[in-house]
């Protein structure tokens, strides 16, 4: 059976939502998941124990990286193959230049294979 770690940092929920509808879908194949909500309280679990990890965000400021996310980046203290990037964002705030900017970043730092999934905002809106 395959198993995936999806870590995400939030702030207005739309980072979960987009995190759930992953790990539905992903249930939907018969693929097993963990949701882990990154925060600076409690363990950081290691993706060398899943077959796969997704990583995702939501973009700050100006298209800056939350320090919460580079937090858990550094804390993870390696980078894990098979690793797939999210984020979103909102094209108000800067335009199209620094939309989902932290999932670009992620998706380079971790060498990832496909580009990130980026979210206008709401994944159900």
């Amino acid at each position: 059976m395959v198993f995936v770690l999806i870590a995400y940092a939030t702030m207005g929920g739309n980072t979960e939502e987009v995190a759930e509808i992953i790990a539905e879908t992903m249930a939907q194949h018969g693929i097993q998941t963990k949701l882990h909500r990154i925060s600076d309280a409690g363990t950081i679990p290691n993706p060398a124990e899943y077959d796969a990890f997704f990583i995702g965000s939501f973009t700050w400021g100006r298209g800056s990286t939350p320090p919460i996310t580079k937090r858990f980046i550094a804390n993870l203290g390696y980078k894990p193959a098979n690793t797939y990037v999210f984020g979103t964002g909102d094209t108000q705030f800067g335009g199209d230049d620094l939309f989902c900017r932290v999932a670009d970043r992620m998706a380079e730092f971790y060498e990832a294979t496909y580009q990130p999934l980026k979210i206008e905002q709401s994944p159900r809106g």
